[in-house]
């Protein structure tokens, strides 16, 4: 290998390794300091290049991507703040077990601790929230060198998408001059080509293996399977995701039904047609602690309780990360059963602490093998419980009936949950569905319903933070030729409005459904919406921010509807849609952004009160009918 100095050397090396290891995007920012490490991502042939202004969002767009594609996106930046804007995605892919990589460029040590200019202490900066951390040594054209380097690199992209995937950081220092400007004498020409230019393949192949049980223990849980009353739980999956068609092999094998988050990539898919799959638990199972909880924790609303007479499941299977539905998880805690929670890092990821077993096992192969062992069949009329409290739910949902007859479901009229339900019911197949925090993920939770649709959707669950949605959609959608959808609220839109810029510099297509109901409309559902003040300003923090300006600005095709109970304006998307019909108006709207070109934004404007109280309603609802279908 030929440079014309150390540090092109260096760089190049890294590139190299990367790209030996599968990776086929990086995403950078601007910045001096990296100078290097940019000039060699962006000249080579097998990588495409990412720009992102802001740090922040390009940390979230290589953390989607990599959600949505189980690889990791390295990302590159210069020295000082730069590299602490990473953080809240280091932390979010540390908990939600994303491979990330950053590499961060730095100075040189001798500049460390001396005032020099955006000199900033990066050694561990994200403390324990990574997989592994390193310093790399000062550029160096010395084949013992390189061959550490390369090595060095290879084993950080095999961590990052390990066992227990999560994010790696190795610290890159640079001297000047870090433009490829020739230095006499820096890089000898007698190098050792391997060294120099690498092997065939990575420098140092890393052969990844999957924990699972030996045979007793396997055996052990299979006849633990074979109990009447089970439980197959499906919580938000860690990349590459659960596979649907081991699941619903379990599920057959032991009759258990099949309770899945919407982030499970089970709750969606042509194994609906033949599994279990059970989606509207979170309308009817009991809230069991009434208000009560942190932000995150909030209820959507209502009290309702599993039908009188339902007995305890006797064994449950938790697959992936907790549950989004606070009344799922505290269900299952108030249960006396037997619960196996699944997991390949060997990490506890129950908060209830009500798990009585912990499996170190790859989740897909360990229900294909438990399928292939278990001799059971589970009982019919468990499974048909769920099922039919999950078609009384979704009739509820709809409106259509009441639990003691055919009468219309008096609701209140149209809510936040007809959001996601109209959208997860018009979603072109196949496609990405992106999902905000707050509320957004809890009512595609309840009101979704399973379906035959290929549709696989993602969200940030691992510590369910508000900022870097928008990048984390846009980085998802840049990995894959399925239709885009994103579905957020106002708050988090707000937050990282800078990440709408990758839809022009990273050439990704989206349709945004925004949810806008003025503030942090899931403060409703905490006890402080009885103290005010200090509720509105402090907590709900209205803003009157308009939205069609930024969709100007961003150059996305804009519609509104106006949902609040009481308004007038109806649909501002040029159409005939009529304002007491907003679902109607949603549907069509979002059919027409979907079968046209380009980025979309439709707004809709929700009572974040009024919504919330609707909630409540249903979930009454729900539990008379279930309490009905049970009596009856």
């Amino acid at each position: 290998m030929t440079a014309p100095n150390r540090n092109t050397l260096w760089a190049r090396a890294i590139v190299d390794e990367l790209v030996a290891m599968g990776v086929d995007g990086v995403v950078v920012s601007p910045g001096s300091r990296s100078t290097p490490l940019t000039v060699a991502a962006a000249r080579h042939e097998e990588l495409r290049l990412y720009s992102q202004l802001d740090e922040r969002s390009a940390a979230y767009f290589a953390l989607g991507r990599a959600r949505r594609t189980g690889r990791v996106t390295p990302l590159v930046c210069t020295s000082g703040t730069a590299a602490a804007n990473y953080h809240p995605a280091v932390m979010e892919a540390d908990n939600a077990r994303v491979p990330l990589l950053a590499l961060t460029a730095d100075r040189p040590p001798e500049l460390r601790d001396s005032g020099a200019n955006q000199t900033a202490d990066q050694e561990k900066l994200y403390g324990d929230a990574v997989r592994l951390y390193t310093d790399l040594p000062e550029p160096a054209a010395n084949e013992r060198a390189l061959r550490s380097l390369r090595t060095t690199v290879d084993r950080a992209v095999a961590t990052a998408e390990g066992a227990d995937a999560g994010p790696v950081h190795l610290n890159v220092p640079f001297a000047k001059p870090l433009e490829p400007t020739p230095v006499a004498g820096d890089v000898p020409d007698d190098l050792d080509p391997t060294a120099a230019t690498g092997r065939e393949g990575p420098y140092v192949d890393v052969t990844p293996g999957s924990p699972e049980p030996e045979e007793t223990a396997l055996r052990a849980l299979a006849e633990a399977c074979a109990a009447d009353r089970g439980l197959i739980v499906a919580g938000p999956a860690d990349p590459p995701g659960l596979d649907p068609e081991a699941i619903t092999a379990l599920s057959h094998a032991t009759g258990y039904p099949i309770l899945a988050d919407p982030l499970s990539g089970v709750r969606f898919g042509g194994h609906t047609r033949v599994a279990p799959v059970i989606g509207a638990y979170d309308a009817y199972l009991s809230a069991a602690v009434a208000g009560g909880g942190e932000e995150g924790e909030a209820e959507p609303g209502g009290g309702a309780t599993v039908a009188d007479g339902w007995p305890d499941p006797e064994v449950v299977l938790r697959l992936g990360a907790s549950p989004t539905s606070k009344r799922l998880r505290k269900y299952l805690a108030g249960t006396g059963a037997d619960q196996y929670a699944v997991d390949p890092a060997g990490r506890w990821r129950e908060a209830e602490f009500a798990a009585t077993d912990l499996v170190v096992a790859e989740p897909n192969r360990l229900c294909a093998r438990l399928s292939r062992l278990v001799a059971g069949g589970g009982d019919p009329d468990w499974r048909g419980r769920w099922e039919a409290a999950d078609r009384v739910a979704r009739e509820v949902h709809r409106g259509n009936s009441d639990a003691a007859g055919d009468d219309p479901v008096d609701t209140g009229g149209f809510h936040e949950g007809d959001v996601l339900r109209v959208v997860a019911g018009e979603v072109p197949d196949p496609s990405t569905l992106f999902v905000s925090n707050s509320m957004p993920v809890r009512d595609l939770d309840r009101f979704a319903p399973p379906s035959t649709t290929n549709l696989t959707v993602l969200g940030n669950r691992g510590v369910s933070g508000i900022d870097g949605i928008v990048s984390s959609a846009l980085g998802a959608g840049s990995a894959t030729t399925d239709d885009l959808t994103l579905v957020v609220g106002d708050l988090a839109l707000y937050h990282d409005t800078n990440g709408l810029l990758a839809i022009d510099r990273c050439d990704v297509d989206v349709t945004i459904v925004l949810v806008n109901n003025d503030g942090g409309g899931i403060f409703h559902a905490l006890p402080i919406e009885s103290f005010d003040p200090p509720f509105t300003a402090e907590f709900k923090t209205p803003h009157g921010l308009e939205f069609e300006p930024m969709a100007d600005l961003h150059g996305l095709e804009y519609a509104r509807i106006d949902a609040r109970p009481g308004s007038d304006e109806g649909s501002d998307d040029g159409s005939d849609s009529d304002v007491a019909d907003p679902t109607g108006a949603l549907a069509e709207a979002y059919r027409r952004a979907r079968d046209a070109d380009g980025s979309h934004l439709i707004e809709v404007r929700t009572d974040a009160e009024s919504s919330h109280r609707t909630r409540e309603r249903l979930a009454a609802a729900v539990e008379r009918g279930v309490h009905g279908a049970e009596s009856g």
